[in-house]
């Protein structure tokens, strides 16, 4: 199925391979910092994830438009100058929205400069494609890290703190884990997740087996 014609024709799987297929946390296993360290609430881990998502989009536009410009001997450097621009960018965009989530995620924000999963899009698709393609994988990219993001943030906001955004979800007599919010927290609501998604991956392949056999 084609989203856009063109000559380097553009698919929904260009779109969703970072999403399933090749989401950078559960199946690459990039970007781990960000993903262990903010996602203590859900508020934080929307935050980051959308930040990186804007980086990702902006930075692989840039790099494809200029990409036969580019010398091969300076084009990591010249990627990370790219990269950097629209980090600094975002970082002074959401300091202005909100002190308290700046405060929240802290450094995280400028470290998204060294994000292997923004420059790897940069190498491996912005330099290759035309600009509409590389923002199109950009952007499933970027949904795909926000939404492993949010899916350690809910989790260990909800264990951790009672609440969901910010807002109580029981009563006062709630006990919350606080190792939740803590760094172990992380690790283990990340390795939850890998578990839950090798387990899915596992009958799917079960399923297909099956049927291979019964048609067989």
């Amino acid at each position: 199925m084609s989203l856009i014609k063109q000559d380097d024709r553009i698919t929904v799987d260009t779109f969703l391979e970072g999403i399933w297929r090749e989401n950078p946390v559960f199946v690459m296993m990039l970007g781990m910092c960000p993903v262990l360290a903010v996602t203590n609430s859900a508020i934080n881990a929307l935050a980051m994830g959308l930040a990186t998502t804007f980086v990702l989009i902006t930075s692989s536009l840039l790099v494809s438009l200029f990409r036969n410009l580019i010398p091969s001997e300076v084009r990591i450097a010249t990627y990370i100058v790219i990269i950097a621009t629209f980090v600094t960018i975002v970082d002074y965009i959401i300091q202005a929205l909100s002190q308290d989530v700046y405060n929240a995620l802290g450094a995280f924000i400028q470290l998204i400069v060294v994000n292997c999963i923004i420059l790897g899009r940069a190498e491996a698709c912005a330099s290759r494609n035309k600009p509409v393609k590389s923002m199109v994988n950009a952007a499933g990219m970027g949904l795909g890290f926000t939404l492993a993001l949010l899916c350690l943030g809910v989790v260990r906001e909800i264990l951790g703190s009672g609440s969901l955004f910010g807002l109580p979800l029981f009563g006062e007599q709630f006990q919350p884990w606080v190792v939740m919010v803590l760094p172990p927290g992380g690790f283990l609501v990340l390795g939850g997740w890998l578990l839950f998604f090798e387990w899915l991956k596992t009958r799917k392949q079960q399923s297909l087996a099956a049927e291979g056999v019964t048609h067989g």
